[in-house]
């Protein structure tokens, strides 16, 4: 009896053991991939504490002393705070427009049924298809006749539905939102508006949010089209500042570091802060058929 007790017993530590093995081989893979993507970041940081002579000698990975002199030389040159604030709204109002009208798209599309529908949604994704760099010619010309040229209108304007955050929430829509929800709210008098208003955008939200961190930070990192539609100085955003820092017959490496890791400081909080919705949005469900 102690023998066949025994035998019995064994695997249950050896699956235990083999368990706790894989376990450290995870937590093991997961440390070194979270400290290969946070390893640019950190040289970032330490090259904007080093002058021009000692980022060219080697790679730092220990703070300098030239911190201070780095930012007053990348001030001196532009101005960077301007650039800064002129980013943060264009990135916010972008994202706040492109997320609401892009939810109100997708919802049209999912829960509303009419003839040409399909076809019509067929189009919008197949604008995905096209480089935004192809229209950038006749963009400018249209923009022009409408006096928009070195205004912010003519880049918050063409964000209004985003062809990939419809497709995105859309596809959240069809499982989160369910069709007795809407019919019940019908059958209370609410109106349709009202229908998105308390019922769907609640429901999507994990995917507004989702799909907010990307045009946050892709308007936020956006060059070419602010550097085609902008031609005043005091509207330029951080990344056109950034490069006129950079300067044309000698490139301060210090201050540009110290230019990029102030531009960075926004993705960052964006993130931590939305990152909770998508976390949210893996216990959210709509009611099952």
């Amino acid at each position: 009896m102690e023998t066949s007790l025994k035998s019995k017993i064994k695997p249950q530590k050896d699956t235990k053991s083999g368990i706790t093995i894989r376990k450290i081989l995870l937590y093991f893979c997961l440390i070194v991939l979270a400290i290969i993507c946070f390893l640019p970041f950190y040289l970032m940081i330490m090259n904007a504490t080093h002058n021009n002579t000692e980022i060219s000698a080697k790679l730092w990975l220990t703070p300098g002393t030239a911190l201070i002199e780095n930012y007053t030389r990348l001030t001196g040159s532009v101005d960077i705070w301007k650039g800064f604030f002129n980013s943060l709204f264009l990135s916010v109002c972008i994202t706040l427009v492109s997320g609401y009208f892009s939810a109100l798209t997708a919802y049209g599309f999912s829960r509303y049924k009419f003839k040409g529908s399909g076809t019509l949604y067929w189009i919008v994704l197949a604008t995905m298809m096209v480089p935004g760099q192809l229209g950038l010619i006749g963009f400018y010309q249209l923009m022009n006749k409408f006096g928009l040229v070195d205004n912010y209108l003519s880049l918050i304007l063409p964000t209004i539905a985003s062809a990939g955050s419809v497709f995105f929430i859309k596809g959240y829509t069809d499982g989160a939102v369910h069709e007795s929800l809407i019919e019940a709210a019908r059958i209370d008098g609410c109106k349709e508006f009202s229908i998105f208003h308390k019922i769907g955008l609640p429901l999507i939200m994990p995917s507004i949010a989702t799909m907010s961190i990307f045009t946050f930070i892709g308007t936020w990192n956006n060059y070419l089209l602010p550097l085609v539609m902008l031609s005043s100085q005091k509207k330029f955003t951080l990344p056109i500042l950034i490069v006129v820092a950079k300067g044309v017959y000698k490139t301060d490496y210090g201050a540009i570091y110290t230019g990029i890791a102030i531009s960075v400081v926004p993705i960052i909080i964006a993130f931590i802060f939305m990152s909770k919705k998508i976390i949210g949005g893996l216990t959210i469900g709509g009611v099952k058929g």
